[in-house]
């Protein structure tokens, strides 16, 4: 039997996560199987994940009507449905935690997208939802909008380990970037232990694709289909060379030498959009240590069946950069496509938590 390439990947020294989580996965051992036979050692969740897995899953029903009948609201019905999916989530990975020295293992849990724009009202969701799930294994999550990143650094300060999503842009990046260095910073000023801090920047990749390509069809200029479906793997590269020069640069030196852990990049969004690109596309091209990648289970399966690992997140860097600066030759603002794409992203994530917001106001179904 050949080697399954997701063990391949752990073995070149990139971390893969599932970007999915339900009572179906807890119950009927599907992630306890990723975990033993792919190698799976991190989950991450969102509003949108948790509304297709309550609205899809009879594993809720029980818990919905009880929640119910004790007359609670529908943010404290949902928080106690995905509390306790989070907590045994947290446990089927806790020993991956423990033997990894507390470097992986993580599960992470969003705070309400309502509020990515009020950074007190995320510093104190962020708290609370940390305390009402009490496993270290958890990361918070929250958007790398203006308010998100400083309730980042905020979080960070207080010693919370955060998975800070919705980045679109190397600017947002390495705003999140510096957000960490100055709240690690802050940490260990107030006499916090340096191993307490862990943290991951979630840059997402096929919405990017998707969103440059209209734009270069838009343009209607010969020559810029060469840019199509290149601009998330070039984006990504570029990000992780940054992550290189700031994390193993002066910057991060004093931390380093405490014992802080630098933050790692994580590529979100990695199931294509775009058929034409291949599914695995943005699992191939950025293999390589320093990195995780968190997958979708069509796009988890689909490596499994048939991706190819090598190491090669560190190649062609040169080349990503080409792209980009080409884009920007062509008047597309990355920084301005990552803004609203973030603008969008929020949003999305905010309907579907207005959606699982209402049908837990709805009547249970006789």
């Amino acid at each position: 039997m050949s080697e399954n390439p997701l063990l391949a990947l752990k073995a070149l020294g990139q971390h893969i996560w599932l970007d999915n989580l339900s009572r179906t996965l807890l119950r009927e051992g599907g992630l306890q199987r990723l975990i033993e036979e792919d190698g799976i050692d991190g989950v991450t969740s969102n509003p949108a994940i948790f509304e297709k897995a309550i609205t899809g899953s009879r594993y809720y029903r029980d818990d919905l009507e009880r929640l119910r009948g004790a007359g609670l609201s529908a943010e404290a019905c949902y928080e106690s449905l995905i509390i306790a999916d989070i907590q045994a989530a947290c446990a089927l990975l806790q020993p991956v935690y423990i033997d990894s020295g507390g470097e992986t293992g993580y599960v992470s849990l969003e705070v309400s997208p309502e509020l990515a724009h009020d950074t007190a009202a995320t510093v104190a969701a962020a708290h609370r939802l940390r305390q009402a799930v009490g496993c270290a294994n958890l990361l918070i999550k929250v958007p790398s909008t203006l308010a998100g990143i400083g309730a980042f650094e905020q979080l960070t300060a207080a010693g919370l380990r955060v998975n800070v999503t919705l980045i679109f842009s190397l600017v947002q990046y390495e705003a999140v970037a510096r957000a960490y260095l100055r709240g690690a910073q802050a940490w260990l000023a107030g006499g916090g232990h340096p191993e307490q801090l862990r943290s991951v920047a979630s840059i997402f990749l096929s919405r990017v694709d998707a969103a440059v390509d209209q734009r270069l069809d838009a343009l209607g200029t010969i020559g810029v289909n060469r840019l199509k479906g290149r601009v998330g793997v070039a984006l990504a590269k570029t990000c992780h060379q940054r992550y290189r020069e700031i994390f193993h640069g002066p910057d991060f030196a004093a931390l380093e030498a405490a014992g802080v852990r630098p933050q790692t990049p994580l590529w979100a969004s990695t199931g294509s959009k775009n058929p034409a690109y291949g599914d695995v596309l943005y699992v191939e091209a950025l293999i390589g240590q320093e990195s995780i990648n968190t997958l979708p289970d069509a796009t988890l399966a689909a490596f499994r069946d048939h991706g190819q690992a090598a190491d090669c997140l560190r190649a062609d860097v040169e080349e990503a950069q080409t792209h980009l600066a080409d884009l920007a030759a062509l008047s597309i603002d990355l920084a301005e496509v990552g803004e609203s794409l973030q603008v969008d992203g929020v949003r999305l994530f905010a309907e579907a938590y207005k959606k699982i917001m209402a049908s837990l106001q709805a009547p249970p179904k006789g």
